[in-house]
């Protein structure tokens, strides 16, 4: 089907004088309940795709819609301001408290399963060991607004932006930054993420990285497909031999449902990308989740068909699901000296499959 056309700079100011008439970002803060006082830059690009970067949770996206249909999970726990949260609670699984939206970043210096491990690449007697709840601490970390907005490119061409950055830091600990761009094209329906995560201590600092990328409902569904080049699933947990869930296509919400998680390996495209995603053929919808197989070489699927938090993640990540400990036995833990960077450029791509 051909894509919408886009307005030229000169039309939008001579029918209008304002960008915002047809799409743009603006900057709002949330005002009720768990989520009162986050910081919100909420992207319309005209072309049906609407999404909101959660600037005080990591500028991670919460709300993530085409044309009108949610993509992005909204879980029970909304988007909680990160001063409600407290790491260390609920035995290290405090992050489900506050697990919501597309995309929850886990990291920055541990993913997965939390538990101790040895401190002594810090030098601080008192510290014998790192306690690390799920999924690290980044998605929790407030971020400092360095810019937004929208830059016209050429004549024919804008692009929406929002730059920041996010302080990873403790005293005889690690000083890890993530610099995050999230970029959208005025009329376009994809999402460009380009992630940095520099060492900027003086600590040799280890380094992990994950996408929590959830769909939830209307758009995931029953029927709804999930898509992918799996050359080998290499683990799974025992949930999907005792339930027995379908992976590929998926039914109704099921009471009592216990998650399901598979490690696939991914064949990367000519492109050395891998590209996973959601079909939903009733709402003619599709979703893509397009990464670099080279930084993120590990994938997991993760099936939460439980009534009341119903939703599929798609998990690009930088190490396997056994996770730090075992990372740091088997040496593919990454190591950071200091300046050290890594880089994380993927794309989120929302399609419709058939017209209207």
């Amino acid at each position: 089907m051909s894509a919408r056309r886009v307005p030229s700079r000169l039309e939008i100011a001579r029918h209008a004088g304002e960008i915002s008439a047809y799409g743009g970002v603006r900057s709002v803060v949330l005002g009720d309940g768990v989520e009162r006082g986050i910081r919100v830059l909420e992207f319309s690009t005209g072309g049906g795709l609407r999404f909101e970067v959660l600037v005080d949770r990591a500028m991670d996206i919460g709300v993530a819609e085409l044309d009108g249909v949610s993509v992005g999970w909204r879980s029970r726990t909304g988007f909680r301001h990160p001063g409600l949260h407290e790491n260390a609670d609920d035995q290290g699984l405090s992050w489900l408290r506050s697990m919501s939206g597309l995309i929850v970043t886990g990291g920055l210096d541990h993913t997965l399963f939390g538990g101790e491990v040895d401190a002594a690449h810090y030098a601080y007697p008192p510290r014998k060991t790192i306690s690390h709840g799920l999924h690290g601490r980044v998605a929790n970390i407030p971020a400092r607004l360095t810019g937004y907005g929208e830059d016209w490119v050429s004549e024919e061409r804008c692009v929406l932006w929002a730059e920041g950055e996010v302080v990873q830091a403790a005293n005889f600990g690690e000083h890890l930054v993530l610099r995050r761009r999230i970029e959208a094209d005025l009329g376009g329906t994809e999402i460009r993420l380009v992630d940095t995560v520099t060492n900027a201590g003086f600590d040799r600092t280890p380094h992990m990285f994950l996408y929590h990328v959830n769909i939830g409902w209307p758009f995931l569904d029953e029927g709804t497909r999930f898509v992918a080049d799996v050359q080998e699933t290499l683990w799974q947990t025992d949930s999907v031999g005792e339930q027995g869930a379908d992976h590929r296509v998926f039914g109704q919400p099921q009471p009592g449902f216990v998650e399901q998680v598979y490690e696939h390996r991914l064949k990367a495209d000519d492109r050395g990308r891998h590209r996973v995603g959601l079909v939903n053929d009733a709402l003619g919808q599709a979703f893509e989740l397009d990464v670099d197989a080279t930084a993120f070489p590990c994938f997991f699927e993760w099936l939460n068909l439980r009534e009341g938090a119903w939703a599929v993640g798609l998990e690009p990540s930088t190490h396997h699901v056994a996770g730090d400990a075992a990372a740091r036995a088997d040496g593919s833990m990454i190591w950071l000296e200091h300046a050290d960077q890594r880089r994380y450029e993927s794309v989120l791509r929302f399609s419709r499959t058939r017209r209207p």
